[in-house]
């Protein structure tokens, strides 16, 4: 995040021990590194001696600087001709080596917020464009220089432990986070004879800038539903999405930091899942996907988020 001085952290020097497999000035390129955990990963594998691309928003703010270990790279991830121009100047700096991770985390939740039945179709298309395709560009564009790496290289990307909870009033977003983990299962199909590995991470809430007043955030994108959706809902669903959900997040959410350290706990694994679990609160959602059946986890989660049953 802006003004985080990550060599101040607790995490620079506990998380060595994580990395210890990989710290032979390998290669990543990290998608959304303006802030957020982008951006501390960035920093963190610089410090263990990879060379780091950071794929950062033109325009936006950030406290990263070309030097030492990291490079920055303008890109805007909803842009097909940025992506493109991205990996240009990539395949130049290595001058025909390849990447051995790439991270695709760029992405944004406070779009197309509320219900379904209420969604305004031109924000979800943004936020497909921004979340989903711009992943899609970026395996495009930068695979083959992963390919390069060959056996060993890996691609992590950024899902959200929403597809196991899906909590009302995040439908759209939701939708595009269960699109990146069908392109996972896919890629791990068509990449395995390559000895490529590809995980969806799976965090669960974080305590970041896309999280932060999720109280009053919640308010104002309810208030911009339809007035008419807004009458249907907020008797039953009110209360879930402007208490309960945001409650949780605060009570729940990891830290930035404590975020970082399992994200380098993920990236030490020899062999990795399917689905990759980061945080404390999706870890047990986890294990109740395997233990449970669809209608059974449902039934929970919606004891959880509190929401009413029906009543003839």
């Amino acid at each position: 995040m802006p003004g985080t001085d990550f060599k101040d952290s607790r995490v620079d020097t506990d998380s060595r021990k994580y990395m210890g497999v990989r710290s032979s000035m390998k290669t990543a390129f990290i998608t959304g590194a303006n802030i957020g955990q982008a951006n501390l990963l960035v920093k963190a594998l610089s410090s263990q001696g990879w060379r780091v691309f950071a794929g950062v928003l033109p325009g936006a703010p950030t406290d990263l600087k070309t030097g030492g270990n990291i490079t920055v790279v303008d890109q805007d991830v909803s842009s097909t001709e940025s992506v493109n121009k991205s990996a240009e100047v990539v395949a130049q700096a290595l001058n025909g080596g390849g990447i051995d991770l790439l991270m695709n985390v760029a992405g944004v939740a406070n779009i197309a917020v509320g219900v379904i039945e209420g969604a305004n179709l031109a924000q979800a298309e943004r936020l497909f464009q921004i979340n989903l395709f711009g992943q899609l560009r970026v395996i495009q564009a930068f695979l083959p220089m992963v390919r390069k790496a060959g056996a060993g290289a890996r691609i992590a990307n950024y899902s959200s432990g929403a597809i196991l909870a899906n909590p009302v009033g995040a439908g759209v977003y939701n939708m595009t986070k269960h699109a990146i983990h069908g392109m996972t299962l896919t890629l791990r199909h068509e990449l395995a004879s390559f000895g490529i590995q590809v995980t969806s991470i799976i965090p669960g809430g974080v305590l970041t800038a896309m999280s932060a007043n999720s109280h009053e955030n919640t308010k104002k994108t309810w208030a911009q539903q339809p007035d008419a959706v807004r009458a249907v809902y907020e008797p039953t669903l009110g209360n879930v999405m402007m208490k309960v959900l945001p409650d949780m997040l605060e009570k729940t959410g990891s830290t930035p930091e404590q975020a970082l350290e399992g994200t380098l706990k993920i990236l030490a694994k020899k062999k990795w899942a399917p689905m990759e679990y980061l945080g404390a609160d999706v870890k047990p959602m986890g294990v109740m996907r395997r233990l449970l059946s669809d209608s059974q986890l449902e039934s929970m989660m919606r004891m959880t988020f509190k929401i009413p049953k029906y009543k003839a």
